[in-house]
């Protein structure tokens, strides 16, 4: 059964700093291209950014390019999002995800950018 539990949300004020973290299992971690989605509020599930297998490339959304950066540590099956200079508009829901378009998720936690 996979599973996948997101933590490190939280309240930040705009220009802020927080790391998520993902804890993986019930499936092989190495196998998969792993990936961070969000969603923010009344909009749908957008893609921020993934990490290959080998976990020394990752790709970002434009919109998160330069101030996001993902990152595995494949022997604790963890999945990491370093998010540096938010802004309001980086409010949502985050999840980890096997998948880009977040269909195999875990349930989410929220990050607000608020001052």
């Amino acid at each position: 059964q996979v599973q996948l539990v997101e933590s490190g949300g939280g309240l930040v004020q705009p220009g802020g700093s927080l790391r998520l973290s993902c804890v993986a299992s019930g499936f092989v971690f190495t196998d998969y291209y792993m990936n961070w989605v969000r969603q923010a509020p009344g909009k749908g599930m957008e893609w921020v950014g993934g990490i290959y297998t080998s976990a020394d490339k990752g790709n970002y959304s434009p919109s998160v390019e330069g101030r996001f950066t993902i990152s595995r540590d494949n022997a604790k099956n963890m999945l990491y999002l370093q998010m540096n200079n938010l802004t309001p508009e980086d409010t949502a829901v985050y999840y980890c995800s096997k998948d880009r378009e977040g269909r195999t998720r875990g349930q989410g936690t929220q990050v607000t950018v608020s001052s």
